[in-house]
């Protein structure tokens, strides 16, 4: 077990609500959850395990940190996951990686991003259960932003990978799924940035060339956190990094790849969570209405997603507005239809936005105030939303992708495909990624 000495442990616990330190701006993890049961502190050049020696920071979420490190014991490069001390013992993710890796280690490593160690290590805030993991390079959601077309940007310029990237991007993370299904586990969090494009050999690389970039125009480190009493604190790191992925090295022309990363929020299929952590857009209607947790989650998702890497815009937006629900279920019913009565009556606000016949009569969430018109907005079905998005396809093909959105997207979890049928459609059979990779995206 790695261990650390840590300063010397705050006097008393706070309130989960109780601010400690002064703001930071820069876009890092959330200061505040440096406290026991939260982030491990970390600053560049830590060893971890008497082996991992960080040199940047990749990428943080509500439950971990991810930082590049050199093996000092391999001569290679890996990515080390430190989760926060209060789930490190229940988290299942480490359940399901070793059970990939058990079953099926070669193909798993093909779709997964591979665990390589694990180990556990102690700190002021607790226990850390780290995962040591080969490093990948951005997500799909940003590593768009990245592609020398976009660079620089030009007035009206569409950012949104070429239909022959996106179809590669989906074929190979619909791959994943049916490999993920095939043993009964579900992704739980299938989203564009839980998919890495991977990284060419940089075991080579010298480390300066890899340490955290100190920008100009962006900050990468933080200034001095401080308390808002002034206080030493034994909490949190002396500064904060901001992520910085690894696109100078990034596989992102002929014959590249993805994986799918962050099992996190992964279950067995025989083990379904009470509340999956898919995001708000991606939720299947079920799933915001009754709660129901099926192993249809993942594939609804992906129908969106097809959408999404397609026109370059999702399919559905629901920002928050302590009305997310209402404004998803609105805007299904503008998309794909009316929703089906065993699905409706557990719309306990429908009443809100549509008459006891069922009729649509207002899309102003939360209802009609007093004094006040009901709002209507057009309904735009999925398809016309589709078409007016622009996509780069002839109409043969943009009907080819419609029709296999619909074919996801159905009400009825029993009729939606599972992704090893979906591999079957025409539309996926004209690309091969695994044999043929003269058939992948060129920049």
């Amino acid at each position: 077990m790695g261990t650390s000495s840590p300063p010397t442990p705050p006097s008393r616990f706070l309130k989960d609500d109780e601010p400690r330190f002064k703001p930071i701006t820069l876009p890092c993890e959330w200061v505040e959850h440096y406290r026991p049961g939260g982030y491990h502190p970390v600053v560049l050049g830590d060893i971890f395990n008497h082996q991992y020696k960080v040199i940047r920071k990749l990428g943080d979420g509500s439950y971990s940190t991810v930082w590049l490190a050199h093996d000092l014991n391999n001569s290679r490069y890996v990515a080390l996951k430190i989760l926060v001390s209060n789930i490190s013992e229940a988290t299942t993710e480490l359940r399901i990686l070793r059970h990939i890796m058990e079953v099926a280690p070669e193909e798993g490593s093909r779709y997964i991003t591979r665990l390589l160690d694990e180990f556990e290590h102690r700190g002021p805030n607790g226990l850390h259960k780290c995962l040591v993991f080969e490093p990948m390079g951005p997500s799909v959601n940003t590593m768009v932003e990245e592609l020398p077309q976009f660079n620089p940007r030009k007035p009206g310029m569409k950012v949104r990978y070429s239909p022959q990237m996106a179809k590669s991007i989906l074929k190979q993370s619909l791959l994943a799924l049916a490999f993920l299904h095939e043993h009964g586990i579900a992704h739980g969090d299938f989203q564009p940035g839980n998919i890495l494009f991977s990284l060419n050999d940089i075991d080579s690389t010298p480390e300066d060339l890899l340490l955290q970039r100190k920008v100009s125009q962006a900050q990468s480190i933080s200034p001095s956190v401080q308390r808002l009493d002034d206080k030493p604190d034994g909490w949190a790191p002396r500064y904060l990094c901001v992520a910085q992925s690894l696109v100078p090295f990034t596989c992102y022309t002929e014959g590249f790849k993805v994986k799918l990363s962050d099992m996190g929020g992964a279950y067995f299929f025989t083990d379904p969570p009470a509340k999956p952590v898919t995001p708000l857009g991606l939720r299947a209607p079920e799933l915001i209405l009754k709660g129901a947790v099926n192993n249809t989650l993942d594939i609804w998702s992906f129908g969106c997603l097809i959408f999404e890497l397609i026109t370059g815009q999702p399919l559905f937006c629901v920002p928050y507005s302590g009305m997310e629900d209402d404004d998803h279920l609105l805007s299904l019913h503008a998309r794909l239809g009316a929703l089906p009565e065993g699905l409706f009556k557990h719309w306990t606000t429908s009443s809100l936005y549509f008459t006891p016949e069922r009729k649509l009569f207002n899309c102003q969430l939360g209802g009609v105030g007093p004094g006040e018109e009901p709002l209507m907005i057009e309904q735009t079905s999925m398809e016309d939303c589709f078409d007016q998005a622009g996509p780069d396809l002839d109409e043969e093909e943009a009907n080819k992708v419609k029709a296999l959105i619909r074919w996801i997207l159905q009400y009825d979890p029993a009729k939606r495909p599972s992704p090893a049928e979906v591999l079957l459609d025409p539309w996926f059979c004209e690309i091969d990624v695994e044999n043929d990779p003269s058939k992948l995206y060129r920049v």
